[in-house]
Formats: C-alpha cells, structure tokens, sequence
C-alpha cells in the first residue's frame, strides 16, 4: 500500500498531480488543499490512498494525515465513492465539514457540488453514528467530568476529524478557558492548538 509520497511536481491538470518520487511519476488525484500547494510550489509530499475497483486503480492525495482519515470515513458511507469523497474535501474545509456533520447541518452539505440532499442525510446519520459508538462518558468520576464541561458537538466535530476522544475533550477545554464562544470558534481554536 501507498500511504506517502514526497516528490517533485512534472504535471498538472484539473486535480490531478504527476509526481515524480525516485525516477517513478504516480498519477495522483487531490483534494484542492494539496493540489493547489503542489502547483504552487512545484513539489510536495502527500498522504495517500490507493483505490482498486472494477473501473481500475487510482491514487488519491491528501494534505494531511485528518484530511485522508476523513476521506475514509466519507467512502464508508454508502453512496458515496473515492471521487465523491475528493469532491467534498475540495469544496468544504475540514473544519467545516466536521461542523456540519456534528451539527446535523443538511444545508451545508447538500450545498457542495455533487452531495445531494440524500446523500448528506447519510454521510450525518452515518457518521454520527460512527462517532456515537466511541462513549463519552468512562466509570472514572473525574474523566466523565471532564467530558460533561467540554462542548460535545465540539467534541464530536474533533472525533470526526479522526482525534482520539481525550485529544479532543482537552483541546477544546482549552479553547473554552481561552475564551473561545461559539462552536465554530471553539473548534477553530483547538485545531490550531492541536497541529
């Protein structure tokens, strides 16, 4: 499995990247994050993940290790393919999208190009569902303390983005004794915080 490549850029177009590592060039198709730091500057690395289907095999690239955790995460919804899930990541933010997944915020997703009504229904009942299944509370007194003060739709936004669950209850504690208000403002500030 390929899961990294650094290289130097030999071509571009619409999404794709031809990026040259050791003498062999792979064909690899990005989100808009890295595709547009790669042309830019020519070379680059990429996190990636190697799709074989009926159609063939493709490679597809990803800023950063959250980005690739949430396109796996997108492709285990039903519906929803390898190309729908570049889609998404190159038309929301990461930040965005795990808002709008913990915030059951249809709008938001039925509003990116490609992603229906139907299918943003799912990829927030699937999800969610998803990040359901990791509790929140533990039998430790002090543990599940901690969890009831931290936001949980801030929470759940970071365990989207693929953070473990103690990672995300103590960064945005931490967003929140910085005085960080709102959800989108909380998140923002913990995922500065943890990168």
């Amino acid at each position: 499995m390929i899961g990294y490549i650094k290289g130097k850029v030999l071509d571009f177009d619409n999404g794709m990247v031809l990026l040259e590592n050791n003498g062999i060039g792979y064909e690899i198709t990005c989100s808009a994050s890295v595709y547009a730091k790669l042309v830019n500057q020519k070379e680059g690395e990429v996190y990636t993940y190697l799709s074989v289907s009926d159609q063939g095999v493709s490679l597809y690239g990803f800023i950063s290790r959250e980005e690739k955790a949430m396109f796996l995460k997108l492709i285990s919804v039903s519906g929803v393919g390898p190309k729908g899930g570049i889609g998404i990541l190159s038309n929301i933010n990461l930040e965005g999208l795990a808002l709008a997944i913990a915030t059951s915020d249809i709008k938001t997703l039925s509003g990116i190009k490609g992603c229906g009504k139907k299918t943003a229904e799912r990829i927030i009942v699937e999800l969610r569902e998803k990040m359901g299944e990791i509790n929140l509370t533990t039998t430790d007194k002090k543990q599940t303390i901690t969890t009831v003060e931290a936001n949980p739709d801030a929470v759940m936004a970071l365990l989207t983005l693929g953070f473990s669950k103690q990672e995300s209850t103590n960064a945005v504690k931490l967003a929140e004794e910085n005085g960080a208000k709102g959800l989108q403002e909380i998140i923002a500030f913990a995922l500065k915080n943890m990168r």
